[in-house]
């Protein structure tokens, strides 16, 4: 049946974006990878460009181990023992021992109780607020949080949702104030650790310290949720994210393994008693797959790896490209956000800028991403660099130089 009547409304739509410079585009496709040599970094094959070599600027890939010789044989070996897809959901066919290995040294690794994986960050965020959520619950979020959790609070139905002024305490002790003052019995207060299209970081200690203040005004807790999953791994003297980085901890952390740890899945971790909870609420849990076993085999793979020596060099390298780089946009009159984390955005504050720019650093062979409304605030366009631990002190610079190029032109 054709769609001429919807087609006809969808058309326009798409029109506007492509003249707002908002429309995402055709994906780029990659075909190959051409592995590290001398000083310098891998570099991509995309389809369309012949044999141009590409460096990836705009990866989550943070310490780069996603193509590491440990998690590659971790997952063809479960691959060979438990074939390459789990079959159904865990509670109708059983789980595999890599997920439950997989949790055991997740909960390990940031000191918690107990842990359990979802299919992604994303379906872990919708599953936690979700389940967490009575009639009785009162939601607080920061206003720049993750797409995943302005969803999960839109389809949560709490007694009242509250929006905070970016990382503005004293509006989150308003709201704090006013959920008590609704005689709500739990309140929820949510946060990304680290805010992805800016590379800033949450002040957990201070949040922390505030949620805790006012948790003898609910009867069933005050409960800071944080998603952390562009800091863990790569934030934080031992990758532990941005719990490490500010000395504090949130009652339930979501984090994912598809950035810094290189496979794919998002877990949440915290107290037994809620992790039992959530696996029997959680709808994405129930109803929908877990990661592969191999994937599961992979994560621990990478768990150890990380905590590791290698692990810990990778991470420094990474501090010092990401400290270069920042540095290296200041001083050649860019404007960014201040940050220690391997986001590290080029502010244009124009949308045609912005797609202008990220063109001619195509045509040079640097992969970058234009973040424009409504990714993020009217005002701020930027192009979000993404620093890794592949990246060398050769790559950095030439991006350096391209973009000084730029600025000439």
């Amino acid at each position: 049946m054709p769609l001429n009547r919807l087609s006809a409304v969808l058309r326009p739509s798409l029109e506007t974006l492509e003249q707002e410079g908002r429309r995402k585009g055709h994906e780029t496709v990659v075909v190959g990878i051409l592995p590290p040599q001398g000083d310098r970094g891998p570099r991509y094959l995309l389809q369309g460009y012949g044999d141009k070599p590409f460096i990836r600027m705009n990866s989550n890939s943070y310490l780069g181990l996603s193509r590491h010789p440990a998690l590659k044989k971790a997952e063809e070996e479960a691959i060979e023992h438990f074939g390459v897809g789990p079959g159904a959901v865990r509670f109708i066919s059983g789980t595999y021992a890599p997920h439950v290995e997989l949790e055991g040294h997740l909960a390990a690794f940031h000191g918690r109780e107990a842990a359990m994986i979802f299919s992604s960050a994303y379906a872990t965020v919708l599953s936690v607020v979700v389940p967490l959520t009575t009639d009785q619950t009162v939601l607080i979020s920061d206003e720049l949080n993750h797409n995943c959790i302005i969803n999960a609070v839109r389809l949560a139905r709490p007694l009242e949702k509250l929006i905070y002024k970016h990382l503005d305490l004293d509006n989150l002790e308003q709201a704090l104030q006013k959920a008590a003052a609704l005689g709500a019995r739990r309140v929820l207060v949510i946060t990304d650790g680290v805010f992805s299209m800016r590379g800033s970081h949450a002040p957990l200690a201070e949040i922390a310290r505030l949620v805790e203040q006012y948790d003898e005004r609910f009867a069933e807790n005050a409960i800071l949720i944080v998603d952390d999953s562009h800091g863990v791994g790569a934030f934080g003297a031992t990758g532990r994210g941005t719990e490490e980085h500010t000395a504090a901890q949130a009652d339930v952390l979501i984090g994912t393994l598809g950035k810094a740890f290189g496979v794919n899945g998002g877990y949440v971790v915290g107290a037994a008693d809620l992790i039992a909870y959530l696996r029997e609420t959680s709808p994405m849990y129930i109803y929908s797959n877990p990661i592969t076993p191999g994937e599961a085999a992979a994560a621990v793979a990478a768990l150890k790896l990380v905590q590791a020596p290698e692990g810990q060099q990778r991470l420094q390298h990474l501090s010092a490209m990401t400290e270069r780089f920042r540095q290296g946009l200041l001083s050649l009159g860019y404007e960014s956000f201040p940050g220690a984390h391997p986001v590290v955005p080029l502010l244009l504050r124009d949308a045609a800028r912005t797609n202008r720019l990220v063109g001619f650093l195509r045509e040079q062979g640097v992969l970058a991403t234009a973040i424009v409304y409504p990714v993020v605030p009217k005002g701020e366009a930027s192009i979000r660099f993404q620093i890794s631990a592949e990246h060398t002190q050769r790559d950095v610079d030439e991006v350096l130089g391209i973009l000084q190029a730029a600025r000439a032109a």
